[in-house]
């Protein structure tokens, strides 16, 4: 490993070792359905942690920060996994769009929540913003059976507001109306929920239009604030 990643995975294991909480750590793996094991550190005591990691360390090229992720990724305990998404977001300026291949990767492995979702709003999302070409990688995602892929395309716009591609938003969520996932299903009424915090009428309509097809999972989390 490059010096870089040799030194913050150095210092990120020995403050995330110290400040473990075994106690806490059975209940967070419960609550990821006993998926992958925790050191126990909530959010602040693993940010607060990642902090001291990374004082007076310099910001990584693309090449660094595809090896730190998949170091991270690499380790058993989820918060080095969460580290990780916390460090793409932070350093979403850094990568080409070449570095779609990465994330998808790491989208696709170990995959939950709570790493696919901030991967897809913050980071995904900023890559496709930076690097317009790679819409067309969001249109191949929206139709994939991968689910976590199909997840991503539909949120990568979940912060874009008045930028939001609406037309592509809608034919994402038109394209898995019939997709029996939980996951997918949430997806399409949270981003249509978010969208409507810009437009409520197009999103209105857009629910009139689909309510034979959507799910009541995706309908009812879409209404929840019309």
């Amino acid at each position: 490993m490059a010096g870089l990643t040799t030194t913050l995975l150095g210092r990120l294991t020995n403050d995330f070792q110290a400040a473990r909480d075994p106690a806490r750590a059975p209940a967070m793996a419960a609550y990821m359905r006993d998926q992958f094991p925790f050191l126990g550190l909530s959010a602040p005591a693993r940010r607060s942690a990642a902090r001291a990691a990374l004082a007076g360390l310099p910001r990584p090229a693309e090449a660094e920060l595809a090896e730190i992720a998949r170091a991270c990724w690499a380790r058993d305990e989820r918060e080095f996994q969460q580290f990780a998404c916390d460090y793409l977001v932070a350093n979403v300026t850094v990568p080409g769009p070449g570095f779609l291949d990465v994330t998808a990767e790491l989208i696709t492995t170990k995959s939950w929540w709570d790493t696919v979702d901030p991967l897809a709003t913050r980071f995904v999302g900023g890559l496709v913003r930076r690097h317009p070409e790679l819409v067309a990688r969001m249109d191949e995602w929206s139709a994939s059976t991968d689910l976590w892929l199909v997840r991503t395309a539909i949120l990568h716009q979940l912060h874009y507001g008045s930028g939001t591609d609406v037309t592509r938003l809608f034919a994402y969520c038109t394209r898995n109306t019939s997709h029996q996932d939980f996951f997918v299903r949430k997806a399409i009424g949270w981003a249509l929920r978010h969208h409507a915090r810009t437009d409520p009428e197009a999103v209105r309509a857009y629910l009139t239009a689909h309510a034979a097809d959507l799910s009541p999972l995706s309908m009812r989390e879409a209404a929840k604030h019309l």
